[in-house]
């Protein structure tokens, strides 16, 4: 289905596992990879029978970001004027449009680039190997990168974002969890097993469901007032409203059994 070389996609049912594959390189960004996970996440907007994302990184590392070795060969994509940065700016973008939510498991070295792969996922699992950090900065450039300056404070604060940031210091298992970056610590041996945990109870929800949850969150977290979040919301559940799911849902509810989803 998917003929990628810098990543593979495994797509069990509604379920697609995205591994970040270059192992030898701890999965470091180069362009051929950024064009790679534009076009899969581009591709996943239209996707009606892929519901979740389980994306992770082969061997030891999650994402070790930019392939510094690899900067500057073959030449340069346009990025809507911005070259590599904005091409690789976009996947970022394409992550958080796609309706599908994304868990992220993360072990060893999650650093710039690819600590904003992290960052724009909707859940992530950190192994107790884990280590992020906003590396940019400890390269001459701005912290202030792939959306990084959008995410992180939102998620941890703009205190702990500033020191996060301004520094380029990594941040280990368990004050990502203490801070609330993660939403899980396990041996990363588990980490496959923790993951699949959350993959069954988004399966158990209603498709329609799921996407404009994710979609009304995202939202919500920028809506300039409560009105315009409750807007959103309102929209979404009548949309939700007039499916055949929300009969069956309820109807399980009071045969006390599991509903049977069956809209796409």
């Amino acid at each position: 289905m998917y003929d990628y070389k810098t990543i593979s996609v495994e797509v069990r049912g509604g379920v697609h596992y995205l591994t970040l594959n270059r192992p030898d390189m701890l999965n470091a960004i180069n362009t051929e990879m950024v064009g790679e996970l534009s076009d899969y996440f581009g591709g996943l907007f239209h996707n009606r029978d892929c519901r979740i994302v389980v994306m992770k990184g082969a061997g030891r590392a999650f994402c070790a970001g930019l392939d510094i070795k690899a900067r500057g060969e073959g030449e340069s994509p346009f990025g809507g004027g911005f070259g590599f940065q904005g091409y690789l700016a976009d996947v970022y973008i394409k992550m958080r449009r796609c309706p599908q939510p994304i868990i992220s498991l993360i072990q060893g070295a999650a650093c710039g680039g690819g600590f904003a792969f992290a960052l724009a996922s909707d859940i992530r699992i950190g192994g107790e190997s884990m280590k992020m950090n906003a590396a940019f900065i400890k390269l001459g450039l701005s912290a202030c990168d792939m959306g990084v300056s959008y995410f992180l404070p939102r998620l941890v604060g703009v205190t702990i974002a500033s020191e996060l940031m301004m520094t380029g210091r990594f941040i280990h298992a368990d004050r990502a969890l203490a801070v609330g970056l993660v939403n899980q610590i396990v041996p990363d041996a588990e980490l496959d097993s923790a993951g699949e945990v959350f993959v069954e109870e988004m399966l158990a929800t209603s498709p329609m469901g799921l996407r404009l949850t994710k979609e009304g969150l995202n939202m919500a977290v920028d809506a300039a007032s409560l009105e315009a979040a409750m807007a959103i919301e309102n929209r979404n559940q009548v949309l939700c409203a007039g499916t055949e799911d929300v009969k069956e849902g309820m109807q399980a509810f009071i045969e006390k059994r599991k509903p049977v989803y069956k809209d796409a």
